[in-house]
């Protein structure tokens, strides 16, 4: 039995609190729980009176109902509440949920109330969610923990909600319930002191209820652990994620629950790359799940969208949508489009959109031919609900009955007249949307996806076997500095080529490295504390000559160089930057950009956490708006994404391997017609 259920699943409740005063905490508490089919106790120490069903205690309150009290809402003040713990615990309450705020999100005094919870949590073995939160429900037990009492309201379904805030739980919840859809488990971690999102997420591997998960995310504590487990749920159902913090954000964030806001970026790569689709806002998260609670595509690694509309108009709309998030829409094959030929009037266009025209008798048979064609996972159609015209909400169900191709619908019409149809189609398992937007978003949804699980699958199979370190690289010595030189040493042990090149500690040693390397070269600052070179006159390129050596000497002994390397020229070709870090939340990741300023400037990086195969490590070009200039662009040469991907998995696992190094950066890594070159690189570690 998961250590979750005595929260989530309680033979009986109590309201430690509880009032008289209907506008208090614990008495709206009390209402919300008044539909819960288990035993209710409420719970007043200060004002008991069992004949008005208020007990003194938790103790009072099981014994005088004859059932045991598994879950304790506290509903009393910050400094309060690790006592509250302690006598529920005694009484046998195996979890609590903790809504009042006053703790770490309001300062020092409140941390220290926060500490005492904890303490009294690990004290006990005592399950806490929260505090600062406001609480959770599950329809199907009628179970409403939560002080907005409207949450009663929202129907029971196969979506579970994990949000970082209370309030976006019930916001989410709400939105799930107007598209049509109902929630399994509902909840707001607040502060997340015990129970945080890996836990409810494993939690959540165990409930046939849930279909899939919308997961909302402020901050993390543990980001390996949340990948872990948001991996191993997506082995068994959906996981959509909405991330806050694009912006600068943590400030308020750190106000609202206590945690600094971790990086945007490395939480939305890592939550991908973990297998989860990843929504940018709440309406399109909603959308996505509406999806996803309905149906998932096997995994593959490009499905193909068939669409069928009844109106050219919205279904260009919903072919550019779909095109907007690299969803294919292959053009279908010659028996297909022969066979709708049969179907419908010459005049419609047929190859993919199939624009039917109005909605006729044919419509069923469109759908059932565009589903059959071998490049087909899906079909998208959208109709307007036209007076006199087909069924749409027994067409569409009739039509999927004899395949495994999941159709999606967009309806457009009177509100209340779509609104039945949505709800008739949703009865019979077929997601339904208002607009063409909204479908190509659950329909960009469920091909994510089918590419994720298709990659988790691929990274797996590809997943580097051991080598010299424990996670296959070569483990470097430990040292507290490097300098260019030494850290170019190293990159080359992880297969990527260097241009020759010569230490030298005098004149006389680069003038005699000039003349073994042949000009032209560039000279540098070589000196492990100066980590860019060309900011404070560094590096002079082009040198050919040995007059021009001596000038460039003298110019970086000016710069305050002792020491200098001399090093063949690059051939041209497109810059790269790559490097791995030890992000404080997450560990070792990887990141890759458009070399020099560009990738800094424009944000313009794929992200992923450490270790990663070569197949995950291949897919990082796809994700850079500048990777066109990747794939021989006006003839420059084309990137070989095998031994990108070969060179990045060995440059996450060198981290792993080497806890001593704390960033390894190549930059610029030169794209050329013979491969990978590191121009230059950076290694710095914990010490240094």
């Amino acid at each position: 039995m998961s250590d979750l259920r005595p929260l989530f699943s309680p033979r009986g409740v109590a309201v430690v609190g509880a009032s008289r005063s209907g506008a208090k905490l614990g008495a709206v508490m009390a209402r919300s729980l008044r539909s819960f089919d288990g035993a209710l106790g409420l719970v007043n120490s200060r004002n008991p009176d069992p004949d008005a069903g208020l007990h003194a205690s938790v103790a009072a309150a099981s014994q005088a109902l004859g059932a045991p009290m598994d879950l304790a809402i506290l509903c009393v003040p910050a400094a309060a509440c690790a006592s509250a713990v302690e006598d529920a615990a005694a009484a046998g309450t195996k979890a609590a949920l903790v809504c009042a705020g006053g703790f770490a999100e309001s300062g020092e005094q409140g941390a220290v109330h926060q500490a005492a919870l904890l303490e009294a949590v690990r004290r006990t073995g005592v399950r806490l969610l929260g505090p600062n939160t406001s609480g959770f429900f599950s329809p199907a037990q009628k179970l409403t923990a939560s002080f907005v009492p409207a949450a009663a309201d929202v129907p029971a379904g196969g979506v579970a909600v994990v949000a970082a805030s209370g309030g976006i739980n019930h916001a989410l919840s709400f939105l799930l319930a107007e598209a049509g859809l109902g929630v399994s488990l509902a909840l707001g971690l607040g502060n997340a002191t015990d129970v945080t999102a890996p836990d409810v997420l494993d939690h959540l591997r165990e409930d046939d209820a849930t279909r899939v998960v919308a997961l909302h995310v402020e901050s993390v504590a543990d980001g390996r652990r949340l990948v872990d487990s948001v991996r191993a749920l997506t082995q068994r159902v959906p996981v959509v994620a909405l991330v806050v913090g694009r912006n600068d954000v943590a400030e308020f964030a750190q106000s609202h629950t206590g945690a600094l806001a971790t990086s945007w970026r490395t939480t939305r790569a890592a939550l991908r790359q973990a297998g989860a689709v990843l929504m940018d806002d709440e309406q399109q998260l909603v959308d996505a799940v509406a999806a996803l609670s309905h149906t998932r595509l096997a995994p593959a690694a490009d499905p193909g969208v068939g669409i069928v509309t009844a109106q050219a108009g919205p279904g260009l709309m919903l072919m550019d949508s779909l095109r907007g998030h690299g969803v294919a829409v292959p053009t279908l094959g010659d028996a297909t489009v022969a066979q709708l030929g049969e179907l419908l009037p010459p005049l419609t266009y047929q190859l993919n959109p199939v624009d039917t025209g109005r909605p006729a008798e044919t419509f069923g048979a469109v759908l059932e031919t565009v589903a059959a064609d071998p490049a087909v996972d899906a079909v998208a159609t959208y109709a307007l609900t036209e007076p006199d015209s087909i069924d749409l909400a027994a067409t569409v169900p009739a039509a999927s009955a004899g395949t495994t191709v999941p159709t999606l619908v967009g309806l457009g019409g009177a509100p209340d007249e779509v609104r039945e149809i949505r709800r008739r189609l949703h009865e019979n398992g077929v997601a339904a949307y208002g607009a063409p937007t909204a479908l190509a978003t659950g329909v960009a949804a469920l091909v994510e996806d089918a590419r994720r699980q298709h990659g988790l699958a691929r990274s797996a199979a590809t997943a580097r076997p051991a080598g010299t370190g424990e996670n296959g690289t070569p483990v470097p010595a430990e040292r507290t500095s490097w300098d260019e030189d030494q850290a170019k040493s190293l990159v080359a042990q992880l297969g990527v080529r260097t241009m020759p090149r010569r230490a030298c500690g005098s004149d006389a040693e680069a003038h005699a490295a000039l003349d073994e390397l042949g000009g032209p070269v560039a000279v540098k600052l070589l000196d492990a504390a100066v980590l860019h070179k060309t900011e404070i006159g560094g590096v002079r390129l082009g040198v050919r000559s040995h007059e021009g050596l001596d000038e460039a000497l003298a110019g970086l002994r000016s710069a305050g160089a002792d020491r200098f390397l001399v090093e063949a020229m690059a051939p041209a070709g497109v810059d790269l930057i790559l490097g791995a870090r030890r992000d404080p939340v997450f560990g070792p990741v990887v990141l890759l950009g458009l070399g020099g300023t560009v990738a800094e400037a424009l944000a313009d990086v794929s992200l992923r956490v450490a270790p990663l195969s070569p197949a995950e490590a291949a897919t990082m070009p796809e994700d850079l708006a500048g990777r066109a200039l990747l794939e021989g662009f006006r003839g420059s040469p084309a990137l070989d994404r095998s031994e990108l991907a070969d060179l990045v998995s060995a440059l996450g696992t060198l981290l792993l391997d080497a806890p001593h190094l704390a960033d390894v950066e190549i930059n610029p890594l030169r794209v050329t017609a013979d491969g990978l070159v590191a121009l230059d690189a950076v290694v710095t570690t914990k010490e240094s």
